[in-house]
């Protein structure tokens, strides 16, 4: 795997993954950016969610579990004095579907966290990560 980041303009990078998408990257005006695109600290979580989501919903779907909805919350508390170091994470994971079973996405979660999500298993070198999940039966 690769990435190229290119620098657009003042502090606007843009980084483009092998598979040709794209990601804009810019500060806040107080340090010289336009705010016109992610900061890195923000993708960095959503790489964590999105990474172990699809984990989830793909191991899920695997256990034949009705799921009609994944939705994922990642928040990050950083080091005092240090607003770009995580030092504590956690993600909630919010699964929606018919008959889905306690134990199936317990599991699913603990699989992503311990084995195949790489975003997670890095942060977690780094940082103290916890979750929590919630389960929404449908009909």
């Amino acid at each position: 795997m690769k990435s190229k980041i290119k620098l657009v303009e003042n502090m606007q990078f843009v980084g483009t993954a092998d598979s040709g998408h794209g990601v804009i990257m810019d500060a806040p005006p107080s340090v010289g950016g336009n705010n016109t695109g992610s900061k890195p600290s923000e993708l960095l979580l959503t790489a964590f969610g999105g990474c172990s989501g699809m984990d989830v919903i793909s191991i899920l779907r695997k256990k034949k579990q009705e799921v009609t909805d994944l939705e994922i919350n990642v928040t990050g508390k950083t080091a005092e004095g240090h607003p770009t170091l995580f030092t504590d994470m956690h993600i909630e994971y919010v699964v929606t579907g018919r008959a889905i079973e306690e134990d199936a996405v317990k599991r699913a979660i603990d699989l992503s966290l311990d084995k195949y999500c790489m975003v997670g298993n890095t942060l977690g070198k780094a940082a103290k990560i916890t979750h929590s999940y919630k389960i929404v039966q449908e009909g």
